[in-house]
């Protein structure tokens, strides 16, 4: 009886881009694009555009994860402020709230060990279907009284936020909104251009130290996400990557440092 490899899948092909299969499956994975150059051809691309931003995300991997931000401290809080109620229902609560939260996005219920970069990612082009296709309410406030959207989102967030200026591609600010994120607050930035076209930059908690970037596909939808001093921020607009690549570097760029931890006086 002979060894039959499995199909070659979604998640071989992204392992294969992140480095992380056995020798065995990556010949496999090898012998498979041989015979797929157009998908051999897009990998390339990814591997080249993932290395960018490692180079560009090198000097993160270095810094301090700031106490408030450690999963233990977060917990440990956490526990205090919710006593009985968060002991006996943490990990319901965690499994409810990890696909989308207060019933907005009805994904089903997320597996505990998702890795933070695909929650972020999936919440985020959950949002973005969500709420793209809306005609009257895109957004909760407007482009015109942004001063306001900043300071709101800020404070929902719990932390300062800068609001990227896409105007050299094309795209303007239509506002914002704050959505569920588990039992923390997410911020979400809706733009458009001249065709219509919407793009949305979703900000996010995310208790990790882990720097990563990765890029998502689904339908029509395009992701670029990425942790960052214990947030997730994602990039989504029906685009194509090469499009979408410069951009989500742009949003990066200005985010960086935009969402900061308070520093406490005294």
């Amino acid at each position: 009886m002979t060894n039959t490899p499995l199909p070659i899948g979604e998640d071989d092909l992204q392992a294969y881009v992140d480095d992380r299969q056995s020798e065995v499956r990556r010949s496999e994975v090898d012998a498979y694009l041989a015979d797929h150059p157009e998908l051999a051809a897009r990998l390339a691309e990814d591997r080249d555009q993932r290395e960018t931003l490692r180079r560009q995300l090198a000097g993160k991997f270095t810094e301090p994860i700031p106490s408030r931000l450690r999963v233990a401290n977060i917990r440990l809080s956490r526990r205090h402020k919710r006593g009985v109620w968060l002991r006996n229902g943490i990990a319901a609560a965690f499994l409810l709230t990890l696909g989308g939260g207060a019933g907005w996005i009805a994904r089903g219920t997320a597996p505990v060990e998702m890795p933070p970069t695909v929650a972020v990612t999936r919440d985020a082009v959950a949002a973005y279907r969500t709420f793209v296709v809306e005609v009257n309410h895109p957004v909760e406030v407007r482009a015109s009284d942004e001063a306001h959207l900043v300071q709101w989102l800020s404070k929902r967030l719990g932390r300062p936020l800068r609001v990227p200026d896409l105007s050299r591609f094309g795209f303007r600010l239509m506002g914002g909104r704050v959505l569920p994120a588990a039992s923390e607050a997410a911020a979400m930035l809706m733009y458009d251009d001249d065709n219509g076209t919407r793009l949305t930059v979703y900000v996010r908690a995310a208790a990790t130290g882990e720097t990563a970037f990765r890029f998502w596909k689904e339908g029509d939808v395009s992701t670029f996400a990425w942790l960052d001093q214990g947030y997730g921020f994602a990039v989504s607009a029906a685009s194509d990557r090469d499009r979408l690549f410069p951009i989500a570097e742009a949003v990066y760029k200005t985010l960086d440092g935009g969402v900061s931890v308070p520093r406490r006086d005294g």
